[in-house]
């Protein structure tokens, strides 16, 4: 099972970077590859995705922790979706922690159970999601002032 956590300090408090990470609307400002959030309705929401060829492909969600302003957890419906094939389930973490400088320390961590033959290519899975998290970190940054 693929996982990766990442971590970086951002130069804001908790309680604004939580406003940023709580906000499904606010996914396309940060998280890689989403071009728009859809279908916001309690805790669940659809990313509109952009692949590498520039098509879309929808990936719907749930919040299945939110503990504001230290922890939002959600997973990901792969059943019946076009991850079906390569997933049995992924599950995003952001914890939010204050650090000594006055900042926040965010850490993503990002968990996969990969189904069939993507069980061979975990490490190749792992790299990915570690780009991924460290894009997300970089962003999160950028948009609180580093």
């Amino acid at each position: 099972m693929p996982r990766v956590r990442r971590s970086r300090a951002i130069p804001a408090t908790p309680e604004q970077v939580w406003r940023t990470v709580c906000d499904p609307h606010h996914l396309p400002r940060w998280w890689p590859r989403v071009q728009r959030v859809e279908a916001v309705a309690g805790e669940r929401f659809t990313e509109v995705l952009t692949t590498d060829k520039g098509r879309s492909v929808r990936a719907d969600f749930r919040v299945v922790e939110s503990s504001a302003p230290q922890v939002r957890r959600w997973t990901q419906d792969v059943e019946g979706s076009p991850f079906e094939r390569l997933l049995r389930s992924a599950e995003t973490e952001v914890r939010l922690a204050p650090d000594d400088e006055g900042g926040t320390r965010v850490t993503l961590t990002i968990r996969q159970r990969l189904r069939g033959l993507g069980v061979f290519g975990g490490f190749l899975v792992r790299r990915a999601t570690r780009k991924q998290a460290d894009d997300a970190l970089d962003a999160l940054a950028r948009l609180h002032g580093r």
